[in-house]
């Protein structure tokens, strides 16, 4: 049975492999041929996260707890979350993965059941599908497909390291077979795993078409509404105010009446003749003027 660091090494180089190609050859934006490689590479340890070793789970869940809510804000977005509820549905998120998760794989999985097998890793692609972020179907199928890779990288080197040469004659070891199959000998994990995988299935198949009604028909909060209502009633093409009187309008305004004219020569308008003699002020006993 290859260890761990066989494991991620393998799916390491593969998924640079698989971001480096689509990158180069197939035009996929750099930024998302890097996360595509990176979700490869983590993708090699998930078949052990039904491990008895408390590694491959820690790590998994370590890794899954920080990037799904960072991989889920592009959704909660597009379904008109507000920044605070944003944050709290991480949170909530990060909990959950990193310790309720934990607990329920712990408590009822056990090693090479149904998480080493191929309908498994199909399950884990369809989960990453539905997180992936992104309008563009092709690139979220992309990142899926990273993450389909990676766990299959896992499960071919289990088989590998299930063959054994021994003095020049192959052998199998009794972990043959528990890697890449479709059943296992038990009727609940296969009636599970197979119910997880019809109903996802059904699910990334109608996603997209839901999403884009949700992206449609989105109603906008009070805010932009009321933005939008006021730009609305305000006209944009709207002059300056000018007063226009109607055509009949002249015969209702009231009559006013002439001024008349001042004559030039009456003793309001005639001109003011200078004093005879200044007047000197008065002065009081003690000296001092009444005017200053």
């Amino acid at each position: 049975m290859a260890d761990f660091r066989t494991h991620i090494t393998a799916s390491s180089v593969l998924g640079v492999a698989y971001g480096g190609v689509a990158h180069a050859f197939f035009g996929v934006p750099l930024s998302t041929s890097v996360l595509a490689g990176g979700l490869c590479a983590v993708s090699g340890m998930l078949p052990d996260v039904d491990s008895d070793s408390s590694r491959p789970l820690r790590e998994s869940l370590a890794f899954a707890a920080a990037v799904v809510p960072m991989m889920m804000v592009d959704r909660f977005q597009q379904l008109g979350w507000t920044p605070e509820s944003i944050v709290l549905a991480g949170a909530a998120l990060y909990v959950f993965v990193r310790f309720a998760l934990g607990e329920v794989l712990r408590r009822y999985t056990v090693h090479r059941g149904m998480f080493h097998s191929l309908p498994a890793a199909v399950i884990f692609g369809e989960i990453a599908f539905l997180l992936a972020s992104g309008t563009d179907v092709r690139l979220r199928a992309y990142k899926a497909g990273a993450v389909v890779v990676g766990y299959l990288t896992h499960l071919v080197l289990d088989e590998l390291y299930s063959l054994d040469w021994h003095r020049g004659r192959l052998r199998l070891k009794k972990s043959f077979g528990t890697a890449l199959k479709m059943f296992s000998h038990k009727w609940w994990p296969n009636v599970s795993a197979y119910a997880k995988l019809g109903l996802l299935t059904y699910v990334v198949l109608c996603e997209p078409g839901w999403m884009d009604q949700v992206r449609q028909h989105r109603p906008l909060d009070w805010a932009q509404n009321w933005v939008q209502e006021k730009t609305q009633s305000t006209p944009r093409d709207a002059g300056p105010e000018t007063d226009q009187a109607a055509p009949g309008d002249a015969d209702r305004t009231p009559a006013v009446e002439a001024i008349p004219e001042v004559d030039r020569g009456s003793p309001l308008t005639a001109p003011l003749e200078p004093l005879a003699e200044p007047v000197e002020p008065k002065t009081a006993e003690g000296g001092f003027r009444f005017l200053r």
